[in-house]
């Protein structure tokens, strides 16, 4: 009877295994795909055996398997969640946009600002030199030029820049009284059908917002928004054109999600302004605030190792566009993704991989009054000017950014559950995707 009982469980074991090696030649993860398939193999043998032959000690060892199993799949699955260190953190202060790499980029050798900027900032200047010494994002020059790629990513930027006059605009005179619940219920779910993948809503809070515009006419800037409420909006990246990191379909993938992130955003501002109520989109290029930070305390997820927003069907493989607005709103219920804070803490697979050694091994440490790991944003910008790619190898091979399926859904719900499942999960993704995967080849309509 155990013997049978055993035979089912192999029986199971070798399914679920063979189904993972399905799954995977679907998402053309090979090497998952084979690893699967071995041990699918591999690990039938024992159950068949104990089945079919008689020998001495089998009542034993039989008991003793069924015994291990049954207690590894207890321990695996018990659902514990020891408290995250450190808890929710809010910024003591503002960040001023002209510090992010995009504005010190767009600083000009000769200009005031240029002169002003590196004069309060000395100590910036020699780290900003050298990526200007490098050929530059989206260059014919760079390591990663790809003619079809970067001409399509120039064509999402170029897009995007001509959506920026139209981020607010007049409000429509004629105001409509509107129920908080069932006009944030209506956007989120009208987003969604625009392409959204997740949508929150919080209060808009001082920390949000930078301190002073760092990119365009409006340089420096003191930033004044007075809006009650923002929406948070993610957009999911493709798998597969992730997974080509570094190469161009990357940045030809990014900037086509900030441009649908744009477009969610936008209309659902021109909607509220159409209502008679004030509403400002924030896309890429053109923010009043930190997008990661809104989506966080909307509840979408939380920041993780490598600086992003992870949340919790698609890790950091999303885009993230804002709208502030002063409609009444419902704030969404807070969701506990804490688990991707301890599953950063031991991951550290994008630290791994990181080209430029950006990424901090390190545990999460105390900047600005908050307890969170620092990127070296210097040494990563300067990286991204020698491939003319925005590289995205960390979002590639972290464990949250499989595709959004049942098998990955569910090793994100085990790791969600139980602190030592994550342990787990982690050797399993090392072993069937390995430490550091290599670059996906560019899709077939791409690579002409």
């Amino acid at each position: 009877m155990i013997s049978l009982i055993l035979l089912l469980i192999g029986i199971l074991i070798s399914g679920v295994l063979f189904y993972v090696s399905f799954v995977s030649i679907f998402e053309k993860e090979y090497r998952a795909a084979r690893v699967s398939f071995l041990l699918s193999v591999i690990l039938f043998i024992p159950f068949i055996f104990i089945y079919l032959y008689d020998f001495q000690l089998k009542e034993i060892i039989s008991n003793i398997l069924l015994a291990f199993l049954v207690l590894s799949a207890f321990i695996l699955f018990l659902p514990i969640r020891p408290k995250v260190k450190g808890g929710f953190q809010i910024p003591a202060q503002k960040h001023d946009e002209r510090d992010v790499m995009f504005s010190r980029n767009e600083l000009k050798p000769e200009t005031e600002n240029f002169k002003s900027y590196y004069s309060n900032n000395p100590a910036k200047k020699d780290l900003d030199d050298k990526f200007r010494e490098k050929p530059g994002l989206l260059s014919s020059e760079s390591t990663m030029y790809h003619h079809l790629s970067f001409a399509s990513a120039h064509a999402n930027l170029e897009v995007i820049e001509a959506l920026k006059p139209i981020v607010d605009g007049t409000v429509n005179e004629q105001k409509i009284i509107v129920e908080a619940s069932g006009i944030s219920n209506y956007i989120e779910t009208w987003s969604t059908k625009l392409g959204a993948h997740s949508v929150g809503i919080t209060e808009l809070k001082d920390y949000h917002l930078y301190s002073h515009k760092g990119r365009g006419d409006l340089y420096a800037k003191e930033i004044k928004n007075k809006h009650k409420y923002a929406i948070a909006i993610t957009i999911e990246m493709d798998h597969e054109m992730i997974q080509t990191a570094p190469k161009g379909p990357v940045v030809m993938e990014s900037t086509q999600q900030y441009l649908n992130a744009g477009t969610i955003a936008l209309q659902v501002a021109y909607f509220i302004r159409n209502l008679g109520y004030s509403a400002r989109a924030h896309i890429d290029g053109n923010y009043e605030l930190i997008c990661p930070l809104v989506a966080r305390d909307a509840g979408l997820g939380e920041i993780g190792r490598m600086g992003l927003l992870m949340i919790p069907k698609l890790g950091p493989r999303v885009r993230i566009a804002v709208v502030t607005t002063d409609i009444p709103m419902e704030v969404s219920k807070s969701r506990n993704f804490s688990s991707a804070i301890d599953f950063c803490g031991i991951c550290k697979k994008c630290a791994d991989i990181c080209p430029s050694r950006s990424i901090s091994f390190d545990d999460r440490e105390n900047v600005d009054g908050v307890l969170r790991w620092k990127i070296n944003s210097e040494s990563c910008f300067t990286y991204w000017c020698t491939t003319g790619t925005d590289c995205g190898r960390c979002m590639a091979v972290c464990p949250y950014s499989h595709p959004n399926n049942f098998m990955h859904n569910f090793i994100r719900w085990g790791i969600n559950n139980s602190y030592i499942f994550r342990r787990f999960a982690l050797y399993m993704d090392d072993l069937f995707y390995a430490r550091k995967p290599k670059s996906g080849k560019l899709p077939s309509w791409i690579d002409m």
